[in-house]
């Protein structure tokens, strides 16, 4: 049963569509899945308000193109203003398809999927090396990401090194590009692989924000092993229309009757 979307989740689903209607185009599913995800990582688990100090919590999009969440974070994070928005996708803007490092609030330039993770763990494995640091590297994969090599090669290193600090978490929306991930190239047991990986596995709601943050704070714990958390979402989440719909993975070219005619799905 779906968990109904607060006010809050509204409100960045509808920075999001603001995104959407100035370009239109966009990977709208892709980004609506992760709105909780991001939100509760930016309230209430991340340190980092002073972006520039090396005593600072990371967060890695490796999913890049799902950056209109987190663009609607960072403006609701004041990262980014009203001018920022209004040239989204333009030839001078900052804000691109892909998240760029120049851009405030984002770590590292992601979009090749499958590269975000490495650069996660090599974060990871270099504040660990500094013994008293007690800050947290946060990497976000989508499940169609999981397809690339480079991501399981990271695993194992991450596993030998065991790399507590970095929170690893899938957005398992079950869709990937333009069909299921079942047909596509299913990862079932997915659960299991991550365990033969040597990973400590929590699976969550990824659209619940009290058990998002329980979870979360739960892997921060747990010490013996890496922690990965499977966030069973769902594509589109807060538009009917593009809900678990694999024609809405990426859209362009949209014309302004359809982008006016997305409603918000508050239920």
């Amino acid at each position: 049963m779906k968990k109904k979307l607060d006010k809050k989740s509204i409100y960045l689903r509808s920075l999001i569509l603001k995104l959407v209607a100035k370009e239109r185009r966009g990977h709208i599913g892709s980004s609506m899945s992760i709105v909780e995800i991001l939100r509760v990582l930016y309230d209430e688990i991340l340190k980092h308000k002073n972006v520039k100090s090396i005593n600072r919590d990371r967060f890695i999009l490796s999913k890049g193109h799902g950056c209109l969440a987190l663009y609607s974070i960072l403006y609701d994070k004041k990262y980014l203003n009203s001018d920022h928005f209004k040239n989204f996708g333009t030839i001078n803007s900052i804000l691109g398809g892909h998240p760029e490092h120049f851009v405030p609030g984002v770590e590292f330039s992601t979009g090749s999927l499958g590269h975000g993770y490495p650069i996660a763990a090599g974060v990871a494995k270099a504040l660990k090396l500094k013994k008293n640091s007690k800050n947290y590297v946060y990497c976000l994969l989508g499940d169609g990401e999981l397809n690339e090599g480079s991501i399981w090669e990271t695993c194992l290193s991450v596993a030998k090194h065991n790399l507590t600090n970095l929170i690893t978490m899938v957005d398992y929306n079950k869709l990937q590009s333009y069909d299921y991930v079942k047909y596509v190239l299913n990862l079932e047991p997915l659960k299991s692989k991550w365990i033969s990986f040597g990973f400590n596995v929590i699976e969550c709601d990824g659209h619940d924000i009290n058990l998002i943050k329980k979870k979360i704070n739960l892997a921060k714990k747990y010490k013996k092993k890496p922690n990965v958390i499977i966030f069973h979402t769902i594509k589109g989440r807060g538009i009917k229309i593009a809900e678990s719909n694999r024609f809405w993975h990426h859209k362009s070219n949209l014309d302004v009757e359809t982008i006016n005619n997305l409603e918000l799905d508050t239920d």
